[in-house]
């Protein structure tokens, strides 16, 4: 869109809307000065007897339409239509919307800021502050996450106990502050062949059938390959990087040999979004609180 920003695509837009709203002035004008023969058709007939008359348009449905015209050049004069040009108004969709931030911050602002004083698990065992977590939850994390936050393929179950980056309140705070990106490098130099036996391991590791042969050799490429280097020499993974254990039971995108070949083979790119600037600190503490007691008992801990 960037090539439709300068002064000539200004001047384009300006030119054809208003010529546009002249055109529609002009071909009213001209339908009522054109002659008409009252009850005389046009020769038009549908359904056997439905006939089209060549009658003048009613007065006042004509002058409707003139009070549209003039209205719609009024409303280009005061408001932004016309390309670049602003309106004598100086109104804009984005002006309106910081207005409504500022307005929702001065009312609610410290309500949020009185929370971001506790510590994350007191805050989860606020019934009030659940509350607002939870709407803070839907607005922004359920699209991807789903409203009942156990998320889908690819995106991860807020209600479990399995975290790649940690779940512990200050981690959860952390990763919705700043986002994640979690890569998962594409291995298909390795073959068809040694993927396959690897699949077979890593569904082995789980308890999920798998070829014991292909098995046995895909323990060994698991280390010659380097998946040691990021999931660890005992597949456990490591929160550090954000790379999944894979000894237990939960998948991400799938536990099918044919998900873990195309998981292996391409490889995978996750990105979960910083909210630090949209939302602000004290709207994530509620969120990253709401989110910890998901799959904790902030009951308890709040009465530590």
């Amino acid at each position: 869109m960037s090539d439709f920003v300068g002064g000539f695509w200004s001047a384009y837009v300006a030119l054809l809307t208003l010529i546009s709203v002249v055109a529609c002035g002009v071909f009213l004008w001209m339908q009522g000065r054109a002659k008409h023969s009252a009850g005389k058709t046009m020769g038009h007939v549908w359904d056997e007897d439905l006939e089209e008359f060549n009658n003048p348009m009613p007065n006042w449905w004509r002058w409707l339409f003139y009070i549209t015209v003039f209205y719609s050049l009024g409303y280009l004069v005061v408001y932004p239509g016309l390309g670049s040009y602003k309106g004598t108004f100086g109104w804009s969709s984005a002006g309106e919307y910081n207005t409504e931030l500022a307005e929702g911050e001065a009312t609610y602002g410290k309500i949020f800021k009185a929370y971001l004083q506790q510590d994350l698990q007191t805050v989860a065992g606020d019934e009030k502050a659940r509350q607002m977590g939870e709407r803070l939850f839907v607005n922004y994390c359920a699209q991807c996450h789903g409203a009942n936050a156990k998320g889908s393929p690819g995106y991860p179950n807020l209600t479990d106990a399995d975290w790649k980056w940690g779940g512990d309140p200050a981690t959860i705070k952390t990763t919705i502050m700043d986002g994640r990106n979690g890569i998962m490098p594409p291995f298909a130099h390795l073959g068809p062949e040694v993927i396959k036996d690897l699949a077979n391991y890593v569904r082995s590791l789980s308890g999920l059938p798998a070829d014991a042969a292909r098995v046995a050799r895909g323990k060994e490429s698991f280390v010659t390959a380097g998946c040691v280097a990021c999931h660890g020499a005992d597949a456990k993974g490591n929160v550090a990087m954000g790379a999944p254990n894979l000894t237990d039971k939960i998948w991400l995108f799938g536990s099918s040999e044919q998900i873990i070949v195309d998981t292996i083979t391409k490889g995978r790119n996750q990105i979960m979004p910083a909210h630090k600037d949209f939302l602000g600190e004290a709207k994530v503490h509620l969120l990253a609180a709401y989110v910890w007691g998901l799959s904790n008992k902030p009951a308890a801990a709040a009465g530590k």
